[in-house]
């Protein structure tokens, strides 16, 4: 099965077994000349079904038993996210909403509550919230500034857009009984950035990856921020954000 995806600004010409990844990325549809091409393969689906096993079994979760297609989807983006790098695109892990042309990116270990924190922003903002990728967003570091890209692998709620907008700030969230944010210094935030980004197994397009989230991280506004389940939360982290 052959299409082309257009992500983050670049077309991909896709091989892949299963419909599955299609059917997801039906919005993403191209029919512009690619800038590259990718093909997955039995074994990249078995590569992913094994590292499926692996995370369960290291967070005691049941392991999984999912269909080779979804497996296909997962294997389709991560040859994907290895080829990004080149063209000064990262693919990271968080919950991204925009306000008013601006995006915020929350990013923080698994399970700390990034897409309740969005889910307040909308329920504090209304129709101004606009989801843009709720797990998996690509982000384009160039030129002096960055863009963040909506994606169709938006995690289990299912909450994307497809749309580029600027990218306002990076938030490190964390749990907290109190709600406090502050600004952080580059050196501060970028290990959390470089754990959830993107990793490619290539060593050229690691080291490129390492280098985008550096500029990244001296590019837009960086916090951390510690909160509970309170709208007073999504209050304060958005007044700060957007005054900057």
């Amino acid at each position: 099965m052959k299409y082309t995806l257009q992500l983050a600004n670049k077309r991909i010409a896709v091989e892949s077994l299963f419909p599955d990844c299609k059917s997801l990325c039906q919005e993403y549809i191209s029919e512009d000349a690619a800038d590259f091409s990718i093909t997955t393969t039995q074994r990249d689906i078995d590569f992913e079904r094994e590292r499926a096993k692996k995370v369960a079994r290291k967070e005691g979760r049941p392991e999984p038993n999912h269909s080779d297609g979804y497996l296909e989807t997962l294997a389709v983006y991560r040859k994907i996210a290895e080829r990004m790098p080149r063209f000064d695109r990262v693919l990271m892990h968080g919950s991204c909403v925009a306000v008013d042309g601006a995006a915020y990116l929350f990013i923080a270990r698994s399970g700390t509550g990034k897409s309740t924190h969005t889910r307040l922003w909308r329920k504090l903002l209304g129709d101004r919230a606009v989801m843009v990728n709720d797990d998996k967003p690509l982000v384009q570091v160039a030129a002096g500034k960055a863009i963040i890209y909506g994606t169709p692998w938006d995690g289990k709620h299912r909450l994307s857009s497809n749309v580029a907008v600027p990218l306002q700030a990076v938030c490190i969230l964390e749990r907290a009984e109190e709600n406090s944010i502050r600004p952080l210094i580059r050196e501060e935030a970028l290990p959390m950035l470089l754990q959830q980004s993107y990793r490619p197994f290539d060593p050229a397009a690691l080291a490129k990856t390492v280098a985008l989230v550096d500029r990244l991280a001296g590019t837009v506004k960086l916090y951390r921020l510690g909160c509970n389940m309170d709208i007073k939360a999504a209050e304060l982290s958005y007044t700060t954000m957007k005054e900057g």
